[in-house]
C-alpha cells in the first residue's frame, strides 16, 4: 500500500466509503413512507411483527419453542441480546420482539457452505448488501481465503489453528496481535480468549464496550471506585423516581417497558431526557399482560419527557443540582446534608461551581427552558429514592465521562447511593458486554487482576497498557498490527471511520473471525483470512464432560446460566467459542502448560479457576446455579469507595459548549427499531413511523425549511473532524422529525463512515457517534434522486 493509500476519506477530498454502488442480490425498491408513530410500544405491534419474522424465517416450529425456554432459570437459555436482567418474580415470558427476532435469526433454517462460496467470489460477494450477506444463513465448517481464486475455500480445524498458530509465532512483537471481543462472547469463552492474548504477550484487548460504555466505567470508578452501575433491578422496582437519559428503550431494551409500566401502576414517576420523544417514553402493553392486550389496554410510561438538544444532558443535570442546592437553604430536607458529609468529598467546590454557573447558560447549553429543568428537579426532589439510568446517548461524546459524574453528583445530593431503591444504572446493550469487562477483556487491566492471573495460571502476563478499539485501528493501518482476531461481531461495520477502518484491516497479514453468519468483515480481509463457524447461544454444547452451560452477567451484576436449546446444531463441524480458543491457543504456545484441552472439556473446571482469579466470584460453580444465578458484590453499594479519598468524590468539571456553529447541525447516530447492532432485519422503523427507508436523516422541521428542503428531498451531509478533513454521504433522504433544532439523527452502521477515527473522547477514547458536526445541503447531482431510488430497500428488506 503506497502513502496516497494511507489516507482517510475525505483528506484527498473523495469518499470511497460514500461513493460505493448500491449493493446487488436484493429486493426491489420499495416507496418510502414516514409518519408519527401514535400506538404503544410493543402490544400488537410487537405481536405482528413477531409473527411475521417466524413465518419469514420458516421457524414457525422452533421459534415458539426458543419463545417458551428463553430466560428460564430451569433448563432454559439467556437471550443473547440485550443485558438487561431477567426477572425477579418467576416471570415465565420474559421475552421481548427483538430478543425473539436476534434468536430467530440465528436458529434460521439456511446454510452457508463450500457450495456457496464455490459460487462465488469475495469481490462479488463485497457489492451485496449487509442485509443479503447475513441472509444466506449459518456457516457451517471452517473456510481460508484463497488469493488466487479470490474465494473462501475449506479447511479443516487443524489446519486452520496450525495457520492461526504459525502467524502469531512468526510476530516479532506480540504486540503486533489484536484480541477484539463482541458483547456476545460468554464468561467463559471470555476468560480464556484473555488468558490466550495474556499468555502470548500482549494486552491488546480492544472489545465493544471501548465504543459504547467505557465513559460510564471511567465515571463510575472516578466517582466510586466501580466501574459498574450499583442499582439491580429490585431497585427499580422500590424507586420512587426513574430518570431514563439517552436510551431508546422500546428498541435497545425492550424488556424495561415492564420496568417502567410496573413503576407507573405503583405511583413512580419517570423522566425521560432525549432529544427524540421515542415510543417508551409514552406508553406501552406489555404482551405478556394479556388481559391488557386483550383490552388494548395502554399504561403510560412517562411522567415528563425533556427534549435536550445532543449533548445538553450535562446542562440539565447541572440545573436540577442547582435547583436542589438553591432549594436546601429554605428546606433543609431538599439536600442529604449528612450523607453528603459522611460519605463524601469534594462538596464545598461542586456547590460554588453550581451557585456560579448562571441559568441562562444552563437553558442554552441544555436547550430548555428554565422551568422544565424546575419540573425535573421537584420530581427529583420530592422522591425518597431515585434511579438514574442512561445509555449511549450519554457515553458517545466528547465530555461522556463529565456527565457520567455529574449524575453521580446529582444522586449523591440526596444520597441516593447505597440504599434500596437508588442508584446508578447504566444500559448495556450486548447481552455480555459487562462480564467480558468482568471477566478479563481489558486493554488496561489492573495490577491486582494480573498477578491473581500469573499466579493462579502459571503465566508472566505483561503489564503494559494494551490498545482500545481506535488505537487498534490506527495500528493496523499503520502496518503495526498485523494479526487480527474477532471473536463475534461484525467488526468492520461496527467501528468509526469505515473506509479507514477497511483500509486498515486489509493491510494485516491474517484477519480471523468466530462467527456464526456471514457478514461484512468476512469480506474486508486481511492478505490470509480465516472464517471460524461456532455454536451459538440456542445450541447444545456438548463436550466430553457431557452438556455444558456458559455464563453471562447482565446489565446491574447479576450472573447466571444459560443452556442451550437446540439439540442438533446448524452443522456437525461447528465447534463451541471454548473449544475455538483453545485450538487456537494450543497452535500459538505449543509448549504452554495451560491445560486448554481439558478446561474445554469441563467448563465447570474454567469456572474454578475463575473463581481464584477473580473478584467476586468466590464459590462460583455453585452460585451460579442458583436461581436467578448470583449477583457481584460491590462495595459501593454498601458505601465502601474503593477512590483514592475513600469517599465518594464530586467532580467540578466545566459546562462544555454544545451549541453548533452556524449553518451546521450536530448529529447523533443511533440503530432503528428493526435491527440489532449491525444486523438489520428490514428497512422499517416502526416506532419512528418509517418504512422502507435507511440511508435518511432526521431533521427539525424548522431546519429544513431553512435549507429549502421537503419531504424525502435527497441531501448531501459532511462531517468535518477535528484535523478539518471531511466525510460525506450523497444522495441520503432528509425526513422531517420531532427533534430540537440544530440537531439531526441517522443509523449505524450506515453512517459510522462519518466519524473521523480521529474524533473520539478525550476522556473515554470512545468514538464520539452521538456528536458529529455536519453540514446538511440540497444533493449536489441532478440524479442524485434517481441514485437514490436504486438504492432504497436494496437488500435489507428480506423477500
Amino acid at each position: 500500500m503506497n502513502a496516497a493509500d494511507d489516507r482517510g476519506p475525505g483528506q484527498d477530498g473523495a469518499d470511497p466509503a460514500a461513493e460505493r454502488e448500491p449493493s446487488v442480490g436484493a429486493e426491489p425498491s420499495r416507496r418510502p413512507e414516514a409518519a408519527p408513530y401514535h400506538h404503544p410500544a410493543a402490544g400488537w405491534g410487537a405481536a405482528r411483527s413477531v409473527t411475521e419474522f417466524l413465518v419469514r424465517e420458516r421457524t414457525l416450529l422452533d421459534g415458539p419453542r426458543a419463545i417458551l425456554r428463553m430466560n428460564h432459570e430451569n433448563g432454559g437459555f439467556d437471550c443473547p441480546g440485550c443485558a438487561w436482567p431477567d426477572d425477579t418474580k418467576g416471570l415465565h415470558l420474559d421475552i421481548c420482539e427483538n430478543g425473539i427476532k436476534h434468536v430467530t435469526w440465528e436458529m434460521t433454517r439456511k446454510r452457508v457452505g463450500r457450495e456457496f462460496f464455490a459460487a462465488h467470489t469475495v469481490t462479488e460477494l463485497s457489492e451485496w448488501s449487509d442485509f443479503a450477506l447475513e441472509d444466506q444463513g449459518r456457516l457451517t465448517e471452517p473456510m481460508v481465503y484463497d488469493e488466487a481464486t479470490d474465494r473462501y475455500v475449506p479447511i479443516d480445524w487443524q489446519h486452520a489453528f496450525d495457520l492461526f498458530g504459525e502467524s502469531v509465532r512468526a510476530l516479532d512483537d506480540p504486540n503486533r496481535a489484536a484480541f477484539y471481543t463482541s458483547g456476545r462472547l460468554g464468561n467463559e469463552a471470555t476468560f480464556l480468549y484473555q488468558l490466550m492474548a495474556r499468555e502470548l504477550g500482549t494486552n491488546n484487548l480492544p472489545d465493544c464496550s471501548n465504543m459504547c460504555h467505557e465513559a460510564s466505567g471511567r465515571a463510575l470508578q472516578a466517582a466510586l471506585g466501580t466501574g459498574k452501575g450499583t442499582a439491580d433491578l429490585k431497585d427499580w422496582e422500590a424507586a420512587d423516581a426513574l430518570f431514563i437519559l439517552g436510551v431508546n428503550a422500546a428498541s435497545n431494551a425492550p424488556r424495561m417497558l415492564t420496568a417502567l409500566a410496573d413503576a407507573t401502576r405503583r405511583g413512580a414517576r419517570i423522566v425521560h431526557v432525549n432529544p427524540l420523544v421515542e415510543a417508551a417514553a409514552t406508553r406501552t402493553i406489555v404482551p405478556h399482560e394479556f388481559l391488557d392486550m386483550a383490552l388494548f389496554k395502554a399504561t403510560p410510561t412517562s411522567t415528563l419527557n425533556l427534549q435536550v438538544r445532543i449533548g445538553g444532558d450535562m446542562a440539565l443535570l447541572r440545573g436540577i443540582a442547582k435547583a436542589v442546592l438553591e432549594q436546601s437553604a429554605q428546606d433543609p430536607k431538599a439536600l442529604d446534608q449528612q450523607f453528603v458529609d459522611r460519605h463524601t468529598t469534594g462538596f464545598a467546590a461542586y456547590r460554588d461551581l453550581c451557585e456560579r454557573t448562571p441559568w441562562e447558560e444552563l437553558e442554552r447549553q441544555s436547550g430548555l427552558s428554565r422551568e422544565q429543568i424546575l419540573h425535573a428537579a421537584r420530581i427529583y426532589r420530592e422522591a425518597d429514592r431515585s434511579v438514574f439510568s442512561w445509555c449511549l446517548g450519554v457515553t458517545q461524546h466528547e465530555h461522556g465521562v463529565d456527565t457520567i459524574r455529574e449524575i453521580v453528583n446529582v444522586l449523591l445530593l440526596r444520597g441516593n447511593i447505597g440504599r434500596e431503591g437508588a442508584g446508578p444504572s447504566p444500559v448495556r446493550g450486548h447481552s455480555n458486554v459487562q462480564g467480558n469487562r468482568t471477566c478479563g477483556i481489558d486493554h488496561r487491566p489492573a495490577p491486582g487482576f494480573l498477578d491473581r492471573l500469573s499466579a493462579v495460571c502459571g503465566i508472566d502476563a505483561p503489564r503494559e497498557h494494551g490498545k482500545d478499539t481506535v488505537a487498534t485501528i490506527e495500528a493496523m493501518a499503520r502496518g503495526e498490527v498485523k494479526v487480527f482476531v474477532g471473536m463475534g461481531g461484525n467488526f468492520a461495520l461496527a467501528a468509526p471511520d469505515t473506509d479507514y477502518t477497511y483500509r486498515a484491516l486489509r493491510r494485516c497479514e491474517l484477519t480471523v473471525h468466530v462467527s456464526t453468519k456471514l457478514n461484512r468483515s468476512h469480506l474486508v480481509h486481511g492478505r490470509r483470512a480465516l472464517i471460524l463457524p461456532c455454536l451459538g447461544r440456542t445450541e447444545q454444547d456438548h463436550q466430553r464432560g457431557g452438556l455444558q452451560a456458559t455464563s453471562v452477567e447482565d446489565s446491574m451484576s447479576m450472573v447466571h446460566l444459560s443452556v442451550g436449546m437446540k439439540k442438533k446444531p446448524a452443522s456437525r463441524h461447528l465447534l463451541s467459542e471454548p473449544a475455538v480458543i483453545a485450538g487456537l491457543a494450543r497452535a500459538a504456545l505449543p509448549d504452554s502448560a495451560t491445560p486448554w484441552e481439558w478446561y474445554v472439556e469441563d467448563y465447570d473446571r474454567i469456572r474454578d479457576t475463575m473463581a481464584e482469579v477473580l473478584d467476586g466470584f468466590e464459590d462460583f460453580n455453585r452460585r451460579v446455579r442458583l436461581p436467578l444465578g448470583f449477583r457481584i458484590k460491590q462495595p459501593a453499594r454498601e458505601l465502601v469507595f474503593l477512590t483514592p479519598s475513600g469517599r465518594a468524590e464530586f467532580s467540578a468539571a466545566p459546562l462544555p459548549d454544545v451549541l453548533p456553529a452556524p449553518g451546521t447541525l450536530v448529529l447523533g447516530t443511533m440503530r432503528s427499531h428493526d435491527q440489532w447492532n449491525t444486523t438489520i432485519y428490514s428497512d422499517n422503523d416502526r416506532y419512528r413511523g418509517v418504512k422502507n427507508l435507511r440511508t435518511l436523516v432526521f431533521m427539525n422541521p424548522d431546519d429544513m425549511r431553512a435549507r429549502h428542503l421537503a419531504e424525502f428531498d435527497p441531501v448531501d451531509i459532511t462531517a468535518t473532524a477535528r484535523d478539518g478533513s471531511t466525510r460525506s454521504l450523497h444522495g441520503y433522504l432528509a425526513v422531517p422529525h420531532d427533534l430540537p433544532r440544530g440537531c439531526a439523527a441517522g443509523y449505524v452502521p450506515e453512517m459510522n463512515v462519518l466519524c473521523a477515527i480521529g474524533d473520539y473522547s478525550t476522556q473515554s477514547d470512545q468514538p464520539i457517534m452521538k456528536h458529529l458536526n455536519v453540514t446538511v445541503v440540497p444533493a449536489a447531482q441532478s440524479d442524485a434522486r434517481s441514485r437514490l431510488c436504486a438504492r432504497i430497500g436494496s437488500g435489507w428488506e428480506a423477500a
